[in-house]
């Protein structure tokens, strides 16, 4: 069993497999494997490296110790243990990502004519399933969550049997390195870490999601973006859990699967936006200025304090809520007038859930250049989207200290206060309003209201 993206034993459908293939072979005997990719370890940021090794400590305990991590290029681990152990299968979750796919392919050549087995995936519905009635894919999601509804999935794997003896056949390379993350406080990793979350947000705040989702100042969501993303638990699980009334949990978990869709549909997507003109045609800032903005933007001193509180919240704990990732990403496009490809990176290197599907289309949503077919004038106000999410100004405060001062939402606002810059609150790098303009003449279209 090659474990990947499903870092648990519970509802794991590849490791259901392999443990049934061995009980037919008649000795029981499963090798639990991770590779350590260095394509995907250093190509990830240090915290999500962090929370990969943890997470691997606590898969590790659950099977007593005997998890097998290798160090390299998969293909040549995989047939190392493969010959080593006498293997006579090889079970995997479908990988869906397009270096995902190359890497597989490579694989299943180079164990020489064992079984590669996938069963399952990291998804309730697997990407390529979901289709419109002449077979094309979906651009759009309303239709594609219907769609997905109709589709349905099956119901959560059976248990690992008891019995299943977990075999080391060779020497294990250990943990990789723990990388230096500062002072990131990172949550406990692990599949029972996962349910615990998950089972204290269906209990206190699932009846209450729909309406204080989108609050940045209370812990309202469930929290367990990187329980997903590391295969903690599987989104179908979830999914078995949920009642009538939890459509809107029930959609962003298919939010997930239609970014995972778009991006097998289209693997260029990583680095070009859908609609072309964004990459073709817009006035992107360049030069040391636009530079200096994008530092700036990285490093929360904006002086629009919703940003900032944002862009300092995910250097503290690498996350930041979905309304503020909007809200930042809006920022960064409409008002720095910087490209998202920009931002996309930014948040991969810091994001302990950084999923590459969900992470880039989720800033070409926001851009207004990718699946969504609202047009580019969606353009978020940091100081309205700031009194409407944190209305009391508790988050500002939480990670803008030189505001602290400042009672209220008139942190939002710190223009407006006598005192606003007596702690050394940076003053706006630009106008939003002006910049506002900017951009919809820049994309030739008419200025609607600020949402």
């Amino acid at each position: 069993m090659w474990f990947r993206r499903d870092l648990r034993l519970l509802d794991n459908p590849a490791l259901s497999a392999a443990a049934a293939a061995a009980d037919a072979d008649g000795d029981g005997r499963v090798v639990p494997l991770f590779v350590v990719d260095p394509a995907l370890w250093t190509a990830s940021g240090p915290v999500r490296r962090a929370y990969l090794r943890e997470s691997l400590r606590a898969l590790d305990e659950s099977l007593d110790g005997n998890l097998l991590l290798r160090h390299g290029d998969p293909a040549s681990m995989v047939a190392q243990v493969v010959a080593a152990a006498g293997a006579r299968s090889v079970h995997v979750a479908a990988d869906f990502a397009p270096y995902g796919q190359r890497r597989d392919a490579l694989v299943e050549a180079a164990v020489d004519g064992v079984p590669f087995v996938r069963t399952g995936s990291p998804y309730a519905v697997a990407p390529g399933r979901v289709t419109k009635d002449d077979g094309t894919p979906y651009r759009v999601f309303t239709p594609f969550y219907r769609g997905w509804m109709s589709h349905g999935w099956r119901a959560p794997a059976d248990d690992v049997p008891g019995e299943t003896q977990w075999w080391m056949p060779m020497a294990c390379d250990g943990y990789p390195t723990a990388p230096d993350i500062g002072d990131v406080a990172l949550p406990r990793a692990g599949e029972e870490a996962a349910w615990s979350r998950w089972e204290a947000f269906r209990a206190a705040r699932l009846a209450s999601y729909a309406d204080l989702r989108n609050r940045a100042d209370i812990d309202a969501t469930s929290g367990i973006s990187h329980h997903l993303r590391f295969g903690e638990l599987h989104p179908r699980s979830l999914l078995a859990e949920l009642g009538d009334q939890d459509e809107t949990f029930r959609k962003e978990l298919c939010w997930r699967e239609f970014y995972a869709d778009v991006l097998h549909q289209r693997p260029d997507s990583v680095r070009a936006s859908l609609d072309p003109r964004f990459d073709d045609e817009m006035n992107w800032a360049t030069g040391e200025g636009a530079d200096d903005l994008f530092a700036a933007w990285c490093e929360g001193r904006t002086g629009y304090p919703f940003v900032d509180a944002g862009m300092r919240q995910l250097r503290a704990e690498g996350w930041m809520h979905n309304r503020v990732r909007m809200v930042v990403a809006s920022f960064l496009v409409k008002d720095l007038h910087l490209p998202w490809q920009r931002g996309a990176r930014e948040f991969m290197h810091w994001l302990r859930d950084g999923d590459l599907a969900s992470n880039t289309h989720g800033w070409q949503w926001t851009a207004g250049c990718g699946t969504d077919a609202a047009p580019f004038y969606r353009i978020f106000n940091p100081v309205l989207q700031g009194l409407k999410f944190d209305p009391d100004g508790a988050y500002v405060r939480r990670y803008v200290p030189e505001l602290r001062h400042l009672d209220g939402n008139a942190v939002h606002e710190p223009w407006k206060a006598d005192a606003g810059y007596a702690e050394g609150y940076p003053r706006p790098v630009v106008d939003h309003g002006a910049e506002r303009a900017v951009a919809l003449a820049d994309h030739g279209l008419l200025a609607p209201r600020d949402r």
